[in-house]
């Protein structure tokens, strides 16, 4: 699929700046990948959280030891 696109001269020139070594076409591909890779999370893990339930969490958190963290672990 290829079309024009109409791009700010603000976004050109933060697109030039921030692109590297890729084309600018290149970078808003990935832009693009990006941006419905993060739609996509948000979806799953929104359905994730539906199937979910307090009192499941409760009953695993219940699980955990009562034991005092390990050295490395401490803040």
């Amino acid at each position: 699929m290829n079309f024009a696109l109409r791009i700010p001269d603000y976004y050109k020139d933060e697109i030039e700046e921030l692109k590297g070594n890729v084309s600018i076409n290149q970078f808003i591909i990935n832009a693009l990948a990006e941006k419905i890779s993060s739609l996509k999370t948000l979806d799953y893990l929104e359905e994730r959280a539906k199937k979910g339930s307090v009192d499941d969490m409760l009953n695993i958190l219940n699980r955990v030891p009562d034991v005092e963290a390990d050295k490395y672990d401490r803040l």
